[in-house]
């Protein structure tokens, strides 16, 4: 009975309720369609850290993170890899050898952070043989292929099967030369990384800059589903305390600090949408109040207690306001699940170019979170309960004998 009088009482002005369910409707519209376009993003940054760039957790020597020497290498690491995979939590492990060097081509030259691989160990840990967009994953070649990035290949001026020289220091501290034929250029979503990093074969790592066999710079694991990272690193840390073990969220802090502020940011944002529709919900409903002074002099008149008055105002307020946040909810939900299918092509929009300098995917699909939509739901409520203290404060103040009189 109660709504069904509130529901009354909102529609008494038919336009001046239409104008603020529609500015309410459109605001909550703004702020969940906001939300779940960068969480998608940053979801989508996330995915591409993990599967293409550093995986869920990363072993090194303890020395090796503070020199990043090639003498600092983690021994009996083919072992070590194989005990780690047989965790029920791990999917998969990869042994990775790491140099830094100079490459150079016929034109130019470039400092790169060489990556010695397994090829089909590193198959199952990361994508990059699945962003090979000329040429082959190490394939084709039989002595010294390498895989570099598109980036990179476009500074070095080559195309694929190009040869290029590769100079670096050995466990000796000989400089070594060696000649690479590129097998395939890869492209990720982040250009700054396809600009250093260069793929080669393990062994050919091995053999150039001197490391011992079963020796790794770096052990990467992934996991069978993130929830279980930090049980996983807390369970390998006691198991080996002599070596570093460390999450993505360590080894790209500013993805993680990304990830971390995501929800404060994004709440701020729809709270500063609210905050500026609390404005125009007071004034509708004191504009109510004012219109019904007689009314609620004559319900005061009669023996309807302050308290009931109180109520009365708030109820319809909050009515008010659940409806243009519910309408803007369903419309932004709607356009959401449609575009995390179709996503979102931001080369159409001009901004490719700054998401791709940061690491962001140009394709983003949007995000929507059950959690997000109840909270945004509770501050609707809470913004429509603020909404009507004011009114109902105007109303409280009436006097029954004076009101009455009011000739409306």
């Amino acid at each position: 009975m109660l709504l069904q009088i509130a529901w009354k009482n909102i529609w008494r002005n038919k336009v001046r309720s239409a104008v603020i369910l529609t500015a309410i409707a459109l605001g909550i519209f703004a702020g969940v369609f906001n939300m779940a376009f960068y969480y998608g993003m940053v979801e989508q940054r996330i995915e591409t850290a993990i599967s293409t760039e550093v995986s869920h957790l990363q072993i090194h020597q303890k020395k090796y993170l503070i020199d990043p020497d090639s003498k600092n290498s983690i021994a009996n690491a083919t072992a070590l890899a194989l005990d780690i995979s047989r965790l029920p939590a791990v999917k998969h492990t990869s042994n990775r050898t790491l140099v830094n060097a100079m490459i150079s081509s016929a034109e130019s030259g470039s400092g790169v952070r060489l990556v010695g691989i397994h090829p089909e160990d590193e198959k199952r840990i990361t994508d990059i043989h699945n962003r090979v967009v000329e040429g082959s994953y190490l394939e084709g070649v039989n002595r010294n292929p390498i895989l570099i990035g598109e980036k990179l290949a476009q500074q070095l001026n080559i195309k694929n099967r190009s040869k290029l020289v590769v100079t670096l220091q050995n466990t000796e501290g000989e400089m070594m030369y060696a000649s690479f034929r590129v097998t395939g250029i890869y492209r990720t979503t982040n250009p700054a990384y396809d600009e250093i990093t260069a793929f080669v074969r393990s062994t050919d790592l091995e053999t150039l800059a001197g490391i011992p066999p079963n020796h790794a710079h770096e052990i990467a694991i992934f996991l069978n589903n993130s929830t279980t990272l930090d049980a996983t690193m807390s369970a390998l840390q006691m198991q080996r305390p002599d070596l570093e073990v460390q999450s993505w969220r360590e080894l790209m802090p500013e993805v993680g600090l990304v990830e971390e502020s995501m929800d404060v940011s994004m709440y701020v944002f729809m709270g500063i949408i609210l905050f500026a529709l609390l404005f125009g919900i007071i004034n509708t409903m004191l504009m109510a109040v004012l219109e019904r002074r007689k009314e609620l002099g004559m319900l005061m008149a009669i023996g309807m207690n302050k308290k009931k008055i109180f109520g009365m105002i708030t109820f319809e307020t909050m009515v008010l306001s659940l409806t243009g946040g519910v309408a803007g909810i369903l419309i932004g939900g709607a356009l959401t699940l449609y575009l995390s299918h179709q996503g979102i092509d931001l080369t159409h929009w001009g901004w490719a170019a700054a998401y791709e300098s940061m690491g962001y995917d140009t394709m983003v699909y949007p995000i929507l979170k059950s959690h997000m939509l109840i909270r945004i739901t509770l501050m609707v409520l809470l913004t429509g309960f603020l909404g009507s203290l004011y009114p109902a404060y105007k109303a409280l103040k009436l006097n029954p004998a004076d009101a009455i009189r009011i000739d409306i």
